[in-house]
């Protein structure tokens, strides 16, 4: 699995570097420009010195001499603010300006993770998945049932939060297959995009592709040269998502593979929703038993019926 955390950290310590240095290029334009706040710049150097010579002093003073140091510092702070803003400059100029004021462009906050680098880190791994393009405009939020009548309502509703209550609770200890079938444009590819969205959210890797993709990876570390061991994310992500199960090309081969990562997930208890268009019918007729064992056996199945949701919206803007 590729190392969001070491990616991410990476790129945070160059903001935070960058921030520093550019504050550092401006303390060292306005020492050039004004004289004054180079003599202020001086003086509040000597800061950390002072202290360390009133706390080798020791005696009952100490603490009358840090509040003398304290004072002469803001005093000195002030000072510097004011003769920036005589010179026409924002008095926090030379400030270091870091992106997130709770940890400093650090990452973190003590010892626990900050919500940005958390944020960033889900966002390498969105941003490196398939769905990147589809989370914009696919989520729990966008998802509309007023396309959806009488039953079909009902089976949406259920689908709906079921696969929200999935998503929002996934875990390491989580271990759930689904299985999304109907026909095209009822919302399975929606939701499917949805809980992958979500469990990346919550730091976990997924891996989202349509079957043809999926597939195309396995004859490329087979047939073309590729890397094989490119192939263990399919079996070792916390939660894969294949869509459109059933319209890739079946052989020999193909089957094989499929039987592999349907397998060999299931073996290590790692969770998988599959969408498809085909029934259950279709879908044996298609696949060998030892695959459709395991589809109809290890999955929970979510039907999804009613009117193309696309077909319905197109007739709406026609209107």
């Amino acid at each position: 699995m590729k190392n969001y955390y070491k990616e991410v950290s990476d790129a945070f310590l160059e903001k935070r570097e960058r921030a520093i240095r550019d504050s550092e290029e401006k303390k060292e334009f306005l020492r050039e420009k004004i004289p004054e706040v180079k003599k202020i710049d001086a003086l509040l150097a000597k800061t950390g010195s002072a202290v360390i010579a009133a706390a080798m002093g020791g005696g009952e003073g100490f603490s009358e001499k840090l509040s003398e140091i304290r004072r002469e510092n803001e005093e000195l702070t002030a000072r510097r603010r004011a003769i920036l803003r005589e010179n026409g400059y924002p008095e926090d100029y030379s400030d270091v300006k870091f992106e997130c004021p709770l940890c400093s462009d650090t990452g973190f906050v003590g010892i626990n993770m900050c919500s940005c680098m958390k944020r960033a880190v889900s966002d390498a791994r969105l941003a490196d998945s398939d769905m990147g393009k589809l989370a914009a405009t696919q989520s729990f939020d966008s998802f509309s049932l007023k396309y959806y009548k009488g039953k079909e309502l009902e089976a949406a509703q259920f689908n709906y939060n079921a696969l929200k209550g999935f998503a929002e609770n996934f875990s390491s200890e989580t271990y759930e297959n689904r299985l999304l079938m109907g026909a095209t444009g009822l919302g399975k590819t929606h939701l499917s995009t949805a809980v992958g969205v979500t469990v990346i959210r919550r730091g976990f890797d997924v891996i989202y592709k349509t079957v043809q993709s999926m597939l195309e990876d396995f004859e490329t570390a087979q047939f073309r040269g590729g890397d094989p061991e490119d192939l263990r994310r399919y079996y070792d992500c916390d939660l894969l998502i294949v869509d459109d199960l059933g319209v890739e090309l079946s052989n020999q081969f193909t089957v094989a593979c499929l039987y592999n990562v349907i397998n060999s997930r299931i073996n290590s208890r790692r969770c998988t929703l599959i969408s498809t268009n085909l029934t259950q019918s279709e879908l044996r007729q298609k696949y060998e038993d030892r695959i459709t064992s395991r589809l109809f056996g290890e999955y929970k199945p979510m039907l999804f019926s009613g009117v193309d949701i696309r077909r319905q919206k197109l007739q709406e803007n026609n209107t």
